[in-house]
């Protein structure tokens, strides 16, 4: 809904539970990421899975991102429906039906680029290609991060060379995406286990240009790596993507100096409502399992009254222990939680809530929720 379209709101005229963004933090956050990429004469295409809402690719390109990434076809198509550019989707297009789909997104966002690790699928979307006489861009996915790939070094240039052979397939360079080390603890470690995977991207890279490849794409990083990934020579653009949000799983990772993760305000929360005092100690509010993501085996953490402890109590519910709680919770009180994982509990709302203060500035559609394929 446009900013002027609003009417006059806060916070504590929203129904419960609802999705919150802090628009200061929020804003804080991605102006610290771009500074920090641009400063390093690094790209910056953040990953939109985080937000899948078109606001927030909007101001993140306006905040000098050169694209986003998507990790679905489906989000990409409608990021590009809402004018977004400089797609990079970042889960290879497998089967007939995503092909003739990707084609058709090509054809409206031509600069859009597509990760492929296995040279029977680019031989299929060469024939598409061929056939829709469209040109599709492509950059080899590589397998440093533990999910997808094809295996860094001799395999990769392999690849590129069968690439290199195809008609309408157009080479732009490597994905190398390090998953698993954007949450390794602590910080040096989680330097360790980066450096180590980027390092197998950096050489294939090397590997690829004295085969005769121009190579003028790496893309990789995350929000636990980005001080890590920029400083490594041979990488050109980061795809961090919680930054703008955090959640409590992040808080735990440990930063540069000391066992907390705050690098990045945590800026997204669910406000609930108290809707029983079922015992003295206890309290029942409105927000449960359909409210926040329960896939890291983490719990909301209440921001608004210290001491308080949350439990899941359902689908519809979380149970509070106010044992250690630093003062009373009514009735009809509304608090705020910090989420477990920000992106999946981004898929469960339909829109995210902009506050600045407690007035309601913003009500952004997440418009590719539950685009997942």
């Amino acid at each position: 809904m446009a900013d002027s379209m609003l009417p006059a709101m806060t916070k504590h005229d929203l129904p419960t539970p609802a999705l919150l963004l802090d628009l200061d933090r929020f804003e804080s956050n991605l102006r610290k990421m771009a500074a920090h990429l641009r400063e390093r004469g690094l790209g910056f295409r953040p990953h939109a899975k985080t937000h899948k809402c078109l606001e927030v690719a909007r101001a993140q390109i306006a905040a000098g991102a050169c694209g986003i990434c998507t990790a679905k076809l489906s989000e990409a198509e409608v990021f590009a429906a809402g004018g977004i550019r400089g797609l990079l989707i970042t889960t290879a297009i497998i089967g007939r039906q995503k092909i003739e789909r990707a084609l058709r997104l090509a054809a409206a966002a031509p600069d859009t680029i597509f990760v492929v690790d296995d040279d029977n699928n680019a031989q299929e979307l060469s024939d598409a290609a061929q056939a829709g006489k469209l040109d599709l861009n492509i950059a080899i996915d590589l397998y440093v991060g533990n999910r997808t790939g094809v295996a860094p070094g001799g395999p990769a240039v392999d690849l590129a060379q069968k690439l290199a052979k195809l008609p309408r397939l157009h080479f732009q360079g490597l994905q190398a995406y390090v998953g698993y080390a954007s949450h390794t603890a602590p910080f040096a470690k989680r330097c360790e286990v980066s450096r180590e995977a980027v390092s197998k991207a950096i050489e294939t890279r090397r590997l690829l240009e004295r085969a005769g490849f121009a190579v003028p794409i790496v893309s990789g990083g995350s929000t636990g790596t980005y001080n890590i990934d920029s400083e490594i020579q041979g990488i050109t653009e980061m795809q961090p993507g919680s930054f703008i949000f955090m959640d409590v799983e992040y808080s735990r990772i440990g930063g540069r100096d000391g066992e907390t993760y705050s690098d990045f305000s945590r800026a997204l929360t669910v406000v609930a409502t108290v809707v029983s005092r079922p015992e003295p100690h206890k309290a029942i509010v409105d927000a449960g399992i359909k409210s926040f993501s329960t896939d890291k085996g983490l719990l909301p953490e209440c921001r608004s009254v210290g001491g308080v402890v949350y439990a899941f109590a359902g689908d519809e519910h979380g149970r509070l222990d106010l044992s250690q709680a630093e003062r009373d919770v009514k009735l009809g009180d509304r608090l705020e939680f910090v989420v477990p994982h920000c992106d999946p509990t981004v898929n469960l709302y339909d829109q995210i809530h902009g506050l600045r203060g407690e007035k309601v500035e913003a009500v952004w559609k997440i418009a590719a929720r539950g685009m997942s394929q």
